[in-house]
């Protein structure tokens, strides 16, 4: 029987080969059983409306506690490497090296549709933000589970898009940022709810209609 190699292992072994870095592989996303008996990962394959149809809906928590440092990031993957030079080689084309640091290629930021040719002019954004994550259920997680969350790179969590997109999303969820780019909403919503349905992290009644809505885009 064959078996799939993870992304994530096959980006740091595409690296290593490329720059001569000495390079450490990443922890995969821990599974834990959780109360019902089910497993806290799970598949990341499937339809999406029943992905989202299984999310549990409730109401969004306090922020009483947050901060960025509570989802350590980016992690190291070697000699000069972390998981932001993983996605910026992973999402860009041409992509050049110094060591194991991105220095140059071009990037397609999907959400507005900016082409940038300057990596200080990409972003690395959480598909769900650190601060959602933790209104929805992280709050509750050790240091080390939000870690492997904000630098999870098996799941569509992570993607290289413009400063003045990520930044004008900020925390938001669905239900009160889109991408501007309309045709990329069907991808934008499969991938949010993908993260959610494998983290195990809630939806609010807004956040859950407003991602049907986008869904009927695909």
């Amino acid at each position: 029987m064959l078996t799939r190699t993870p992304l994530a292992l096959v980006l740091i072994a595409a690296a290593t080969l490329t720059t001569g870095c000495e390079v450490v592989p990443l922890e995969p996303a821990p599974t834990t059983t959780t109360p019902g008996g089910g497993e806290a990962g799970g598949s990341t394959s499937g339809n999406p409306a029943k992905l989202l149809a299984g999310l549990n809906e409730a109401k969004a928590g306090s922020m009483r506690g947050y901060t960025r440092d509570e989802f350590p990031h980016w992690r190291d993957t070697g000699k000069n490497c972390d998981v932001r030079d993983s996605v910026l080689k992973r999402d860009g084309r041409k992509v050049k090296f110094s060591g194991c640091n991105v220095v140059g290629g071009t990037w397609t930021s999907s959400y507005d549709g900016k082409v940038l040719t300057k990596p200080t002019l990409v972003d690395i954004d959480h598909m769900v933000p650190l601060a959602n994550a933790w209104r929805s259920g992280a709050a509750a997680w050790t240091k080390d589970r939000r870690g492997d969350f904000a630098n999870d790179l098996e799941r569509p969590q992570l993607v290289a898009v413009s400063q003045t997109s990520n930044r004008g999303k900020g925390d938001q969820d669905p239900s009160t940022w889109k991408p501007s780019v309309k045709a990329e909403w069907c991808g934008y919503a499969g991938d949010w709810i993908t993260v959610k349905s494998y983290w195990k992290l809630t939806v609010t009644s807004a956040e859950k209609k407003a991602l049907s809505t986008m869904l009927k885009e695909c």
